[in-house]
């Protein structure tokens, strides 16, 4: 099915957003929309006709496995995200999808020929590349120099900031979309640290926790203030 770009609900944040209506449905006209449940693979390591693909709901991991057979994951993917390495003839990781996913995926023969012919395409791909970068230098840099509580305060402020529908706040509620494992993974704790970080974030009254994975924001500038990261 063609996408239905007029319901997209990151219409406005994801990359096809600078396009003119017309060319947003020529755009349209080739690409399909895909629905992964939570585990289930985007594209794999090594894969020769890995789609890109925008990210319409839920959230994806970006891993890789070592010679030892551990994951490690390297960057997360929220909504309006774009995924796909566009000039590499092979998927160089894993990417799977956290929760339910919805994606508006494209061949990556049709997004080379929207980049050639619609430029604002190709400069709001590279601003959103260049987006991804300096994300993962941020991650690198926090897992190398913040304490814990700092990694996993930082953590929670980037979710709240995915979930928002507005880039003047914080969203007031969210799901957590990794396991308490993933958030050590990812951040290079112990599930035990995360687990008792989360409690003392908790108690400081910055957050509150409700049911198996959802965060309430109690006081979203303590929470800026304890993550480090600025002011959105």
């Amino acid at each position: 099915m063609n996408l239905a770009c007029e319901t997209c609900p990151v219409k406005e944040s994801a990359a096809c957003a600078v396009l003119t209506e017309e060319e947003r449905d020529a755009l349209a006209a080739a690409g399909r929309t895909r629905v992964l449940k939570r585990g289930e693979m985007l594209f794999a390591a090594g894969d020769e006709d890995a789609a890109c693909a925008t990210l319409v709901s839920g959230a994806l991991k970006v891993s890789a496995i070592d010679q030892d057979g551990n994951e490690q994951i390297l960057a997360l993917v929220h909504p309006s995200g774009f995924i796909g390495e566009l000039f590499a003839p092979f998927a160089h990781h894993d990417v799977v999808a956290l929760t339910e996913s919805k994606l508006c995926t494209f061949a990556r023969k049709d997004i080379a020929r929207a980049i050639d012919e619609y430029p604002a395409l190709a400069r709001a791909l590279l601003r959103r590349s260049q987006e991804d970068l300096l994300a993962t230098r941020s991650l690198l840099e926090l897992t190398a120099q913040a304490d814990a509580e700092t990694r996993l305060a930082a953590l929670l402020h980037d979710f709240a900031v995915a979930a928002s529908q507005s880039s003047c706040h914080l969203a007031e509620e969210f799901e957590l979309p990794l396991t308490r494992g993933e958030i050590a993974n990812m951040l290079g704790l112990t599930i035990e640290t995360v687990s008792r970080k989360l409690g003392e974030i908790e108690e400081s009254g910055a957050i509150l926790r409700k049911g198996k994975r959802g965060i309430e924001l109690v006081d979203p500038a303590l929470l800026q203030a304890l993550s480090g990261r600025q002011t959105i």
